[in-house]
């Protein structure tokens, strides 16, 4: 590096002073002006090593903290994944159970409810059978009593009224002695001569009746019974309904709260997994990348002190009183002033000429390497150029040939595929008007698809949006609060010190049994102000304007939570509104595609038979445009290139004829 440095610094010096004058550097001592340099050097090697030891240091400071940093940053990941772990372990185990008792709470629900229907037919039923048997009972007992009246009476007309039939009846069906059924049936059957004993006939109708009214108490007295028990069952079962509703909605909230605990803690702990993996990732590579730029300081301020000690070994030995006046003696500083006139100025004026085009040849490049050549012939070179002009003569007469030819191919062409075109229009007009039906018919089922699939989206997505604004809203009302507590307390603060009349002594609250001061820690009181100036001066005009911020900020607050309830009340509102309105529109959209389904395939049947007799005209276009195509790729970049390579040519020519002439002895100076 010192040697490289060195002739850097000799040909720096060097250079200026080929193009000054002769008598001016003569005054001027060379060695001196290198030891100059030299110490230059020294100087500048010893600032970049500060700056250098400056950055380095900041780097290995950077190395410690970082690493320090990330091996915190581990450490902590480390103890918080199993935490996180178990908590989500014992969340998602307190969902399962409260999912399961759910579905208990939700099955005695059904099951309550169950019990209430099943009852409330079985009452039903029961109701009519006492209805039924009641209303017979009194028709029997009014029957009985008019029988007991008539014959009381001694009616004669008695047996052949409708009354008689009922007693009949009843003397068949009811539970009596035999021989009471014999007498009745005996004197129902008789003739208008028959003259019973009235009054046995009387009282086995009497206790017939005695009868039919106990049964007819018993019958109201069970009915009255069965209906209370009714009225309690349904309250009790009501009430465990109620209370189920309760419980399940209670658990319902609990399990929504707990799913999206367990969201978060879920991305808690991927998020936390992989900037682990990341911060050991990056630890190693820190590491590496501190120890290996130890090593390359180390090495580098080795270096640096080599190279100054060649530099002072350099500048001792030039500096030497015999090496100086040694010096003086050979190194005059004329010496260093001649300048030789060669063959490189032509060689240099020609290849400028060369490249004088602008243009890039690999033939051009070889005859300038051959005039970079340290052994090069003019006159190899001059035939170079002049075999390079008569290929570049030749090569544009190949472009002019085959131009001429692929014009008049190109022309054919297309006549004929205009032809075949328009044969092909006529078949596909006729296909137009079907295939743009079938074209509408496919947009629009796929539009009403899309549309559904987008409602059903939109629907998942109000959902969504729906319970996170009421997520937002509970949030913004519990964190609107605790602002105006902690501005409250902020003022109170204040006004302590601005205001000590309008100061209130925080209260001690009471929480869970402990006693807890509001301000105990947040508010520490450091005593009095030592004395070290004259009396202070509160601020308090400026204390007044941030009191009444602090009042705005409330009034802010308090607006903010008006507005948010309304919000809230309307997007419940606009929520339930849209899901009827989307539940309507899937059923009509549904509808629609599959009238829209039919009409297509009447369509596609249509357009295949038209389709068979385009393709028949398509082959035959097909090998036109085949050679046309061929046509095409054989001549397009000829065609697109031509003048740019007729032009290219003629500037290459131009440049190897002034080359030619500056070898030849021409000067264009």
């Amino acid at each position: 590096m010192t040697v490289l440095r060195s002739c850097v610094i000799l040909a720096a010096l060097l250079g200026p002073c080929l193009a000054t004058s002769e008598a001016s550097l003569l005054t001027v001592n060379p060695i001196r002006r290198v030891v100059n340099m030299l110490q230059g050097m020294q100087t500048k090697i010893l600032e970049e090593g500060k700056k250098e030891e400056v950055l380095f240091d900041k780097f290995m400071c950077y190395c410690k903290t970082g690493v320090g940093q990330l091996e915190k940053a581990i450490a902590d990941a480390d103890v918080k994944i199993p935490q996180v772990e178990s908590a989500l372990k014992s969340a998602a185990a307190e969902k399962a159970q409260l999912e399961a008792e759910t579905k208990e709470a939700q099955k005695a629900r059904a099951e309550a409810k169950e019990a209430i229907a099943t009852a409330t037919a079985l009452r039903a039923k029961e109701a009519a059978v006492y209805a039924k048997e009641s209303g017979d009972m009194k028709t029997n007992l009014a029957a009985l009593a008019k029988a007991i009246a008539s014959i009381s009476k001694g009616a004669g007309g008695f047996l052949q009224t409708s009354t008689a039939s009922v007693v009949r009846e009843l003397s068949i069906d009811m539970d009596i002695s035999s021989a009471d059924r014999d007498q009745i049936v005996s004197f129902l059957s008789g003739g208008q001569g028959y003259a019973p004993q009235s009054g046995q006939i009387v009282g086995i109708l009497k206790q017939m009746k005695d009868t039919m009214e106990a049964d007819l108490a018993a019958a109201t007295k069970t009915e009255e019974a069965a209906l209370a028990n009714f009225d309690a069952l349904v309250a009790a079962k009501e009430k465990e309904i109620d209370a189920a509703t309760a419980g399940i909605e209670n658990k319902l909230t609990r399990v929504g709260n707990l799913g999206v605990e367990i969201s978060a803690m879920k991305e808690d702990l991927d998020d936390t997994a992989k900037t682990l993996l990341e911060d050991k990732k990056f630890l190693a590579e820190l590491q590496k990348s501190c120890s290996t730029k130890e090593a390359e300081w180390e090495a580098r301020c080795k270096l640096r002190s080599e190279e100054l000690l060649a530099l002072a070994d350099t500048i001792k030995i030039l500096n030497d009183d015999d090496a100086l006046e040694l010096f003086k003696k050979t190194l005059p500083g004329s010496s260093l002033l001649q300048v030789q006139v060669s063959s490189n100025q032509v060689l240099k004026q020609a290849l400028t000429a060369l490249k004088s085009s602008g243009h890039n040849d690999y033939k051009l490049d070889l005859i300038a390497l051959a005039l970079r050549g340290k052994k090069v012939s003019f006159e190899k070179v001059i035939k170079m150029i002049d075999n390079m002009v008569a290929l570049l003569g030749k090569e544009q007469q190949d472009d002019d040939d085959k131009k001429e030819v692929c014009e008049k191919q190109i022309d054919k062409a297309e006549d004929d595929m205009k032809g075949l075109t328009i044969a092909i229009s006529d078949l596909e007009k006729e296909l137009a008007d079907t295939k743009e039906e079938i074209a509408t018919l496919t947009d629009e089922i796929a539009s009403l698809t899309q549309g559904i699939a987008d409602l059903d989206k939109q629907v998942e997505e109000a959902t969504y949006n729906r319970k996170e604004e009421n997520e937002d809203y509970k949030s913004l009302m519990a964190n609107n609060r605790a602002a105006k507590d902690i501005i409250g307390i902020a003022r109170n603060r204040m006004n302590k010190f601005y205001n000590p009349k309008m100061y209130v002594e925080p209260k001690v609250q009471v929480e869970e049994g402990a006693l807890v001061s509001v301000s105990s820690h947040a508010f520490a009181d450091p005593g009095p102000v030592p004395e070290t100036f004259g009396a202070y001066s509160k601020k308090s005009e400026e204390s007044n304007g941030v009191l009444a911020m602090m009042d705005n900020l409330v009034a802010d607050l308090d607006k903010e939570m008006q507005e948010a309830e309304v919000e809230e009340k309307d997007g419940q509102a606009e929520y339930e509104e849209f899901m009827a309105d989307a539940a309507e529109k899937r059923v009509m959209d549904s509808k629609s595609i599959s009238d829209k389904e039919g009409l297509k395939a009447d369509d596609e049947a249509a357009v295949q038979k038209l389709t068979e007799e385009r393709q028949a005209k398509m082959k035959e276009a097909m090998a036109t445009m085949d050679f046309l195509s061929a046509t095409h790729k054989d001549c397009d970049w000829l065609l697109q290139n031509f003048d740019l390579r007729r032009d290219a040519r003629r500037g290459e020519v131009d440049s190897l004829k002034k080359a030619k002439a500056v070898l030849s002895g021409a000067d264009f100076s």
